[in-house]
């Protein structure tokens, strides 16, 4: 037989003549006076009461069995089934028949166990929960009538506790164990599994059977390490992340249960940092090292890693585990140096690029993940510099030294090689640059404050070199004729880049002194006296 608590309803007032008489059980008994019997509902508690074992009046022993909670019954009890002819305390005479409204409001019985209810649970359960855990979990409690006692969703944060170290009642104890997070089912806690005959507080009577509807947020335990799954590897990784090196990267933030929290890609920017240095979390400090650009993760962090009992502020709660996919844009070291690798080099090689050569180049300059920032196909023409002259990123420009006319390479420019922290029109901030570049045409160039260098010996003397018709004098004509000539023949060479005419006549107005159109020996003599620098910087 089960165990039942029940409400009586009446008071003691005769029955009325009509219900007497329409009553079966009532109907040709003898003409004495019927009264109810005193309610539960005055008492202001339940009557709680063993069923079929003799605890009761026969009567209710009999008319109690089969009742299901929340079920409504009029019993109606004659005297040899009730207290007979001997009534009893003076409150029911002799000869009593009694009659009982009955709501049922909780049964159990002392073998009975807690039951648990599936009602949905995550396709993937790749965890449960078990005894040492601590869990997250919103419930909400009724008893078994469906009368609510207490709910976490009212008071917008879940219940936190430890799993089998008995801070919960024992049912729930065993109830949470082997759920998943994501996963709601309902618990059923019998009483002497719940609070018992002494109950709890004003909302959960003695011996009250307790229902929880469990949803379970989070889980974890407090010997749990930092874990990482690789969503994404890239085919060629030649280089992973150690302490000390500085990341750009991606990432969405999720608690276990799917709720997102925070977001870089909102932001529209990469979070950056030094890895191992203490800059973030402890859980994100070792996650981020061993990692590949343009690798994809899974980062589960414990909370005892993360942000701890506290949580922080209004956006992650205290003992929260963290997800974070992240997605590795780019890392460097700050003792990184511009990385040359040549694609294609020609067979035949001469003459390589140097500073104060004037080159003609494309390229291609990308993100390392792929994004691409800026083309040298975006113009008519490929790009054009001075090497040396602080034209060109130092990085851009260590990568275009030594190359052959046709040799491609690509180039990886860290960021203290390119835009630095702050970055550039296009450029992220800390950004690492990759640029394809090829070498389409080269000019040797002259040493910047040169406009015209001597590649082999000059001619001594200079002055007759000079005057090519022998008349003693050299106007500009003459002089620019004489230059050309030197340049044609490789054995002198003009800035390139600027206009011809104007350079030769720069030269020309140093020579001519005097400034009367001509250059005779006397003023040439002079510069070619003062120093072998200012002869081949004027000449």
């Amino acid at each position: 037989m089960r165990r039942a608590r029940h409400k009586f309803l009446g008071s003691i007032i005769p029955i009325p003549r009509q219900e007497r008489e329409s009553s079966p059980a009532l109907n040709g008994s003898r003409r004495l006076p019927l009264f109810r019997l005193l309610t539960s509902h005055e008492r202001g508690k339940a009557f709680v009461s063993q069923v079929g074992l003799g605890k009761l009046i026969t009567g209710m022993d009999r008319g109690l069995q089969g009742m299901c909670v929340n079920e409504r019954r009029r019993i109606t009890v004659p005297p040899h089934l009730a207290y007979g002819s001997v009534g009893t305390g003076g409150l029911i005479p002799p000869d009593a028949t009694l009659v009982y409204d009955i709501l049922l409001l909780d049964i159990w019985n002392p073998e009975d166990k807690v039951q648990i209810r599936t009602i949905s649970k995550p396709e993937i359960c790749r965890r449960t929960t078990a005894v040492s855990d601590f869990i997250r979990y919103h419930y909400n409690g009724t008893l078994l009538t469906g009368e609510a006692f207490d709910s976490s969703h009212s008071r917008n944060t879940t219940y936190d506790t430890y799993l089998g170290q008995g801070d919960i009642i024992e049912g729930m104890d065993e109830g949470l164990q082997g759920m998943c997070v994501g996963e709601r089912r309902i618990i059923i806690v019998p009483p002497f599994l719940a609070y018992g005959e002494t109950g709890h507080g004003t909302n959960i009577p003695p011996q009250a059977t307790l229902v929880f509807e469990v949803l379970l947020v989070d889980v974890f335990n407090p010997k749990d390490d930092v874990t990482a799954e690789v969503r994404e590897m890239p085919k060629n990784c030649t280089r992973r992340t150690v302490t000390g090196d500085y990341i750009r990267y991606h990432y969405n933030g999720t608690f276990q249960d799917g709720t997102f929290f925070d977001s870089s890609y909102q932001r529209n920017r990469t979070y950056n940092t030094y890895i191992g240095m203490g800059y973030v979390i402890h859980g994100m400090d070792k996650a981020l090292q061993g990692l590949c650009i343009g690798e994809k993760r899974r980062i589960t962090i414990p909370p005892h890693m993360a942000y701890g009992e506290k949580g922080a502020g209004n956006l992650i709660p205290g003992s929260a585990v963290l997800i974070f996919d992240v997605h590795v844009i780019d890392f460097h070291n700050p003792k990184d140096s511009v990385d040359i690798r040549v694609t294609h080099k020609p067979q035949e090689c001469n003459m390589t690029s140097e500073a104060d050569d004037l080159i003609h180049y494309r390229y291609n300059c990308s993100l390392m993940d792929g994004t691409l920032l800026y083309s040298s196909d975006q113009f008519d023409s490929p790009s054009v510099t001075t090497l040396g002259a602080s034209k060109v990123i130092l990085g851009l420009e260590e990568g275009l030294k030594g190359m052959c006319v046709g040799e491609r390479r690509e180039v990886v420019v860290p960021p203290h090689w390119g835009h630095g922290e702050e970055g550039a029109v296009g450029v992220p901030g800390s950004a690492v640059l990759l640029f394809e570049l090829e070498l389409v045409q080269l000019q040797k160039g002259v040493p910047e404050g040169f406009m015209f260098v001597w590649l082999g010996e000059i001619p001594n003397p200079l002055f007759n070199a000079l005057d090519l018709n022998g008349d003693k004098e050299v106007p500009l004509q003459e002089f620019s004729e004489f230059i050309k000539l030197q340049v044609k023949e490789g054995k002198g060479r003009l800035r390139p880049g600027v206009d011809i005419e104007g350079v030769v006549k720069d030269i020309f107005d140093n020579q001519d002194q005097n400034k009367d159109g001509k250059i005779v020996e006397d003023e040439l003599k002079i510069k070619d006296d003062e120093s072998e620098q200012v002869r081949r910087d004027e000449l």
